[in-house]
């Protein structure tokens, strides 16, 4: 958003007496901050039946057919005249399709940055530093799926004791790899994940687990991505071991046999500039875009001017807000990189019988989100204000340092799957409903939107950005708290999807095309 539209500049100056929260001086509606009850005069209008909190007030009539305005921005359009005082949402509020951006002549000049802060981590041959330091062993298909699990299970804490430098023994399985086309973009994605995930700055060694007959072939994954075997690099196959039982068994012995070197990779200080970010959102609710997506992009554009990358991910739930971003791109290929995955997804979604606006979800609806239109403007705040330097295809390797696009769905293992492929070595994850995600190899972040949700799910979420409406914290203050937690996680502490041991069951390639 620029900055006249920004909630992170209204915040500032908000009247703190009112009960709603109105984002921008040309918004048609305001956001209730409590619950609304009918003949109570709020911001000079009678309310005229109850709001819930979070939900969204008619500030004015608002006659049928006519753009309803948040954030200075449409939402959609009034399918029914709506009365000032009235709730806006799923009853008179209508999605409507975008129309393109035109491309712009004038584009962005990427930050310059200026690295100063540091964090602990892994150093790496290749010169990539990880935060965390993992043997993996990866299924290349469903079928091993299985084996990859039990062998990496056999690595508990007790088993690991003598190697205090390694954070786990992870499996990395999945349901496809097989009953899928040997070429395209399915079998493409695929391949990028596996390599993104055994070259990943967080990872020390790797093992790849195969049946046998699969089309995803081990032998053809490491060909495909130049992957050489090696002590650090092993492969595994079901049939020529002889079954699973002895599969398993030489996968245990493979990985004894790494674990000594593995561990022998210590922390050591490293700039900020090696830290690569996904941004993502799940569970949203009304108020992800204006506390919680606004304070993570203030942290992603400081880790930006540190150097570091960024990776906002989700084209579903950009939709209806690709021109804020078409708007920050360093060129004209930037931005048509933009506009042309907005255009997959159209045709993409309209191939399968569905819709965009079918993305907000039943639990993004009762926290006050009505269209796609309206989510994708607080999600994209995510991404902060800093220039776009790339659009990149799900998984592909990101060596550029600034903000980044990925394309991925809305689903967020999914979603994060690709990020970390990319190379993201950290996860931050903002949500508003409440969600448990976890991530392996790469730890995750979570940021509570609002403070009640926080309170309830207090063992689960890691910082609380709803202060910024409840206790009226800047945004720059909480933004400032996720930067800094950012580096304490990347340097060691735990987040606490890791303490529940989550992110053994959310790696899931994005599948694309027919199950054959």
């Amino acid at each position: 958003m620029s900055n006249d539209t920004s909630p992170i500049v209204w915040l500032r100056e908000r009247d703190t007496t009112q009960p709603l929260l109105i984002l921008d001086e040309q918004d048609s509606v305001g956001v209730a901050l409590r619950a609304l009850t009918p003949g109570e005069r709020v911001c000079g209008v009678e309310v005229l039946q109850r709001i819930p909190k979070g939900h969204k007030m008619a500030l004015q009539g608002i006659p049928e057919g006519t753009p309803v305005l948040k954030y200075a921005q449409s939402i959609g359009v009034a399918s029914r005249y709506i009365g000032a005082g009235e709730q806006v949402h799923t009853d008179n509020l209508m999605f409507v399709d975008t129309e393109d951006e035109a491309l712009s002549d004038q584009y962005l000049t990427p930050v310059q940055p200026s690295p100063t802060d540091t964090f602990e981590g892994f150093h790496r041959r290749d010169g990539r530093v990880g935060t965390r330091n993992f043997v993996a062993v990866i299924s290349s298909v469903n079928c091993s799926a299985t084996a990859a699990h039990t062998i990496a299970n056999h690595f508990s804490s007790a088993e690991l004791a003598n190697y205090p430098n390694l954070d786990g023994v992870a499996a990395f399985a999945h349901g496809t790899g097989c009953g899928l086309a040997d070429s395209g973009e399915g079998f493409d994605n695929l391949q990028r994940v596996f390599a993104g995930l055994a070259t990943h700055p967080n990872v020390g060694g790797v093992l790849f687990v195969g049946l046998g007959c699969e089309v995803s072939q081990v032998q053809s994954i490491l060909s495909v991505n130049r992957l050489q075997e090696g002590p650090l690099l092993r492969t595994l196959n079901i049939q020529s071991c002889g079954g699973h039982r002895k599969t398993v068994q030489a996968g245990v012995d493979i990985v004894n046999d790494m674990l000594a070197e593995v561990n022998l990779c210590v922390r050591k200080p490293a700039s900020a500039s090696h830290l690569s970010l996904a941004l993502q959102c799940g569970g949203s609710d009304a108020w992800s875009g204006i506390t919680a997506n606004p304070a993570l992009g203030y942290a992603a554009d400081k880790l930006i001017r540190q150097g570091g990358t960024a990776v906002l991910a989700e084209t579903p739930e950009i939709y209806g807000a690709e021109h804020l971003l078409m708007r920050r791109a360093i060129s004209a290929d930037v931005a048509q990189d933009v506009l042309g995955r907005v255009h997959w997804w159209r045709d993409y979604v309209a191939r399968n019988h569905g819709s965009l606006d079918n993305n907000p979800s039943p639990g993004n609806k009762l926290g006050g989100l009505t269209t796609i239109l309206e989510k994708s403007l607080g999600a994209v705040a995510k991404g902060g204000t800093t220039p776009l330097v790339r659009v990149a295809p799900y998984a592909d390797r990101v060596t550029e340092k600034g903000l980044v696009f990925m394309d991925s769905p809305g689903y967020d293992p999914a979603s994060v799957t690709g990020q970390i492929a990319t190379g993201c070595n950290l996860v931050s994850f903002t949500t508003g409903r409440g969600s448990t995600f976890g991530s392996k190899p790469s730890p995750c972040l979570k940021i509570a939107t609002n403070s009640d949700m926080y309170n309830t799910l207090s063992e689960d979420m890691d910082i609380n950005a709803g202060t910024i409406v409840s206790d009226g914290e800047s945004v720059a203050d909480v933004g400032e708290r996720i930067y800094r937690r950012l580096l304490e996680v990347a340097s060691g502490d735990r987040t606490f999807s890791e303490q529940h041991g989550l992110g053994d069951n959310e790696f899931v390639p994005w599948q694309i095309g027919a199950t054959m």
